[in-house]
């Protein structure tokens, strides 16, 4: 993750008048960092040694504050516990049916999808996704062994 997304980041909290706390710095940084889609358990989890005093409420009420302003997106999959997911362009989601990894993939001529829908529905579309479910190369392998 570069440090200029990090500050851009940063800089669009202050903007929006929200205090850079510690605790709400790491959890921002552990998001940036992460590829996995992380659920606010696992953040809690990743940063209870180095912030001892930090509840999972914290954890809860920071996302809420990022996906608020727009830095994050919440993903929820029918199960209770949300996935976060601090790419906010138009992507899709590749689900692993085993071990519940998200992969990001980008696929452009999905695009044209919520004006067909729109044309067909008579709906005024705000958004969509779509997730492949499937098997990850990792629990492919295992499964071979």
């Amino acid at each position: 993750m570069s440090d200029h997304r990090l500050q851009e980041a940063i800089d669009t909290l202050k903007d929006s008048g929200v205090r850079i706390t510690p605790q709400r710095h790491a959890v921002l940084e552990y998001l940036l960092n992460s590829m996995t889609h992380p659920t606010a358990d696992e953040i809690y989890k990743a940063l209870e040694s180095k912030f001892p005093n930090m509840s999972v409420a914290t954890v809860y009420n920071n996302l809420r504050v990022f996906r608020e302003i727009g830095l994050v997106r919440e993903l929820t999959y029918g199960d209770s516990s949300s996935r976060f997911d601090c790419n906010t362009s138009d992507h899709y989601h590749a689900i692993c049916e085993s071990c519940g990894k998200i992969v990001d993939f980008h696929y452009p001529s999905l695009n044209e999808v919520e004006s067909l829908a729109e044309q067909v529905t008579g709906f005024t579309v705000s958004h969509h996704r779509m997730e492949v479910y499937g098997t990850c190369s990792e629990c492919k392998a295992k499964a071979a062994h």
